[in-house]
């Protein structure tokens, strides 16, 4: 009997990550396609749950993020996971001793400096090294909520979190991540959306989780996304994705519950005539500041594609 592969999880936790919301993207993944695209791959939930089902074998993949650290890390973990792992593992051992102390010392003299001149290059993610792809992951994991956030000079920000015992570095995770980036039907790159659907259209499939849109004057859900993504991207992002259903393109799209996204995708005739549809689903948000806003809300996922049992 074949031995079963342990199914591969992010190495980054992301706000609005969507392992969580997996059992309700489900039902809309199209059996029929030849190439996969996700433009703002995050933590790469989706992805890694095509992955782990199969459902990818066979099938072309590209995927992107305008954010060239996320990129840069998934890149050298690719390329040289025992050199992540063997960082890792030396700020995983400083953890356990310094704890916050390590964190801020990584954060401001380490990870940051690195970052700057990283940062000052034409292509940043080609310059990633082992040693900051691992101080990222470190960050990220002791990090607040997981966030990866920068202030106005650039600089990562995140305070460090308040975890009895996070976990830092999984060894055989982080090289499962490695195999599944090093298929030859796999390309990973830093684009913006448009870059990245400039070419998609009949038989691909396309998820798109962009950086929600507030669903109130106050709420702010895309401050760690470097330059924002306000409402002239989200109408841009709308266009694209009507373009590529009427191309024949199977498109998965989740969003807030927001009055912009509903006036684009559930009220929008064009949206409507592409055979687009905005269902809405529960969902958890645990990225709010303060505990008691946090729980059940209600998003959208935007699709054309035939819901089916599972």
């Amino acid at each position: 009997m074949p031995e079963l592969r342990a199914a591969v999880r992010p190495i980054l936790k992301w706000a609005g990550g969507k392992r969580q919301l997996l059992p309700e993207l489900r039902p809309f993944y199209p059996r029929g396609f030849s190439r996969y695209i996700e433009p703002f791959l995050g933590s790469g939930a989706v992805f890694l749950d095509l992955y782990n089902s199969g459902l990818l074998n066979g099938r072309r993949v590209a995927l992107s993020d305008i954010n060239a650290d996320v990129v840069g890390c998934y890149l050298v973990v690719r390329d040289r996971p025992a050199d992540v792992v063997a960082a890792l593992r030396g700020h995983e051992a400083r953890h356990r001793t310094g704890g916050a102390a390590h964190f801020y010392e990584v954060r401001d003299s380490m990870f940051n400096p690195a970052r700057r001149v990283v940062h000052a290059a034409a292509d940043p993610a080609a310059l990633y090294t082992p040693a900051l792809a691992a101080m990222l992951i470190y960050l990220n994991r002791t990090g607040f909520n997981g966030l990866f956030r920068v202030n106005g000079r650039g600089e990562f920000n995140v305070p460090a979190g308040r975890y009895a015992s996070p976990l830092i570095c999984d060894e055989a995770n982080l090289y499962a991540w490695s195999t599944a980036l090093r298929r030859s039907s796999v390309t990973l790159r830093v684009a913006t959306f448009d870059q990245a659907l400039a070419h998609a259209g009949q038989d691909d499939f396309v998820y798109l989780d962009p950086p929600y849109a507030p669903v109130s004057g106050t709420a702010r859900f895309t401050a760690y996304t470097a330059g924002g993504f306000g409402p002239l991207q989200q109408e841009t992002l709308q266009r694209m994705v009507i373009a590529l259903a009427s191309r024949g393109a199977s498109v998965l799209l989740s969003n807030s519950a927001a009055p912009q996204i509903k006036a684009l995708y559930a009220r929008h005739r064009g949206a409507r005539t592409a055979g687009l549809r905005a269902r809405t689903v529960a969902a958890r948000r645990a990225i709010n500041s303060r505990a008691a806003s946090r729980g059940s809300v209600r998003e959208y996922l935007i699709t054309n594609v035939a819901r089916r049992s599972v």
